[in-house]
């Protein structure tokens, strides 16, 4: 469908930018909102920032773009001494304005990324020494730090928490899943939830990001049901004669004809896509950015074996899917059990449901029960006693020991899945090469997830640690400078969060406080040179 109609594009336009305020609002309405269609001109409007990504990592840093900054609290004494003598030698300064390669050198954490650490140390204090002590900051709303943004997301402020598995206590405390100036606890006594342990459900996080997006004020930079389809780099070639023309997709930052005789210096971005309306219709829209910030996650496209017989629809990637299988009684009755694969908490999780649900599995993995890398490894019996008791029985109830006395859960260590077959057989391999054929009712490959970041050029393989792969948590993040969270392969492209190997919530704040910081800066620049009457070109900063 086209919407080339007046009213219909107006009130497209209106939804997209109410909040920039009656002078921007006249200069957008010129058509900053377009028919896909149309090649974007130099008199449209350009937004300082549009973050693609509306979960927990997209609202940190629209709450931080907002004005929101933080100092250090007048009566707090932070328990790292150095850390403490660093931040009383700028106090009147908030965070946000100090050297945060200075206050994060020789900070240790559970994050690769030294300004994560920074930020969760300020606002967790010696956490993973299991110490509860507050927060070293306190926030304040300065109007005039405001950075217009605009943040899309597909649902609901809170991304993927709205679709998780809402039976199943998160990884990480409460506490540590909360944003900034709004106390998760607080939040909850209020609501009068009743919370049984520090450990909570995904349906509680969702719910407190949707209220921390309204009682923070974030609402008018968030647009819920957006589907981005490209973001691309818009550029200005040069002749001889100094003519400009407009062309997309490039990637370097200044190239030089071969004749000498034109140019291409990179613009703006340009982010096209669609929003969902009411009636399930697809309306397409055009955005042009200064900056854009990926804040999209790793939950889009679930890891796959790469197998064949893999896309039989028995074969199922999701633990949702697999729970509405439960819930529609597909699985009740069936002789023979669930397979499951994967070694990692999710996996852990599905084997919990089948086993709660009286469904016999069978449990594949790739590595050794000892291998110190499993997660199981890494968490305390008290706390997580529900995956202790999933590695338990990894552990105990083999294959190699009798079958039947293990008849609810068996588990093959160190198997891979060779291919699925179409009468429901699984051929499994084991380390030394041994074959064995496994019937099963329904498969569930839990292997992890990949963020899916088609709308790049090149899916974005080219702006990871390695080059010509693709973006993954922990193999191949996004490459990003370590203090201001800039793509090192692509200027003016951000990224935060797991898209840079920062899982945990509590470390992917730190991202926010990065870009924050970099992005006030450039802003700073770039009214001075507006006042001084040197700037503003075409947006670039």
């Amino acid at each position: 469908r086209t919407y080339s109609g007046t009213e219909t594009e107006g009130q497209l336009l209106n939804s997209f930018v109410q909040y920039f305020g009656d002078s921007l609002g006249r200069k957008i309405k010129k058509m900053p909102l377009i028919e896909e269609t149309v090649l974007p001109g130099d008199s449209l409007l350009t937004l300082p920032v549009v973050i693609i990504g509306n979960g927990p990592s997209g609202i940190c840093l629209s709450y931080l773009l907002s004005g929101y900054r933080p100092y250090l609290s007048p009566e707090a004494i932070h328990p790292n001494p150095i850390l403490h003598t660093k931040l009383e030698e700028a106090r009147h300064l908030s965070i946000v304005d100090q050297d945060l390669e200075y206050l994060s050198e020789g900070l240790e954490g559970r994050s690769s990324n030294p300004v994560a650490v920074l930020f969760d140390t300020l606002l967790h204090p010696d956490a993973d020494f299991g110490y509860d002590y507050p927060p070293v900051l306190h926030w304040k709303l300065e109007q005039h730090n405001y950075i217009p943004h605009i943040v899309l997301g597909k649902g609901p402020p809170g991304g993927a928490w709205h679709s998780m598995e809402g039976s199943m206590l998160t990884i990480s405390f409460g506490d540590w899943m909360e944003l900034p100036g709004l106390s998760f606890k607080e939040w909850a006594a209020s609501k009068r939830r009743n919370i049984k342990s520090d450990r909570v459900m995904p349906e509680e996080i969702a719910c407190y990001y949707k209220h921390y997006v309204k009682v923070m004020g974030l609402q008018k930079n968030f647009r819920d049901n957006v589907y981005i389809t490209s973001v691309s780099r818009l550029y200005r070639e040069k002749d001889d004669e100094g003519r400009t023309h407009q062309n997309e997709g490039i990637s370097t930052q200044h190239l030089e004809m071969e004749d000498g005789q034109k140019s291409l210096t990179k613009r703006n971005w340009e982010i096209r896509g669609y929003q969902r309306a009411t009636d399930g219709s697809h309306v397409p829209f055009c955005l042009f950015a200064e900056n854009v910030a990926l804040a999209t996650g790793t939950f889009d496209s679930p890891g796959r074996l790469q197998v064949e017989g893999e896309d039989f629809p028995f074969v199922l990637h999701s633990t949702s899917d697999f729970g509405a299988a439960i819930s529609k009684g597909k699985l009740s009755g069936k002789p023979d059990p669930v397979l499951i694969v994967g070694a990692g908490l999710t996996a852990a999780d599905a084997v919990l449901c089948a086993y709660n649900n009286n469904i016999p599995v069978v449990h594949v993995f790739r590595r050794r029960v000892t291998d110190t890398s499993l997660i199981f490894k890494q968490l305390p019996k008290k706390l997580y006693p529900e995956y202790h008791k999933v590695y338990h029985m990894m552990c105990t109830q083999s294959h190699t020991v009798d079958s039947n006395q293990h008849s609810a859960y068996t588990s093959f260590p160190e198997h891979n899945v060779l291919s699925f077959k179409p009468e429901m057989k699984c051929v499994l391999q084991s380390a030394s090469g041994l074959k064995k054929i496994v019937k099963f009712s329904v498969a569930l490959v839990l292997i992890g997830s990949h963020p899916n970041l088609f709308f790049l050029k090149d899916q974005g393989h080219s702006i990871g640690h390695h080059s010509n792969q693709p973006i993954t948590c922990k193999g191949n993040p996004i490459e990003i400078d370590p203090y201001t969270y800039e793509c090192t392969k692509e200027a003016n492209l951000f990224a935060l969060g797991p898209l840079v190997g920062d899982n945990f919530v509590r470390f992917l704040k730190g991202g926010a406080l990065g870009i924050a910081r970099c992005l006030a800066i450039r802003q700073k620049k770039k009214h001075e040179l507006i006042e001084s009457g040197d700037g503003g070109g075409d947006g670039v900063p």
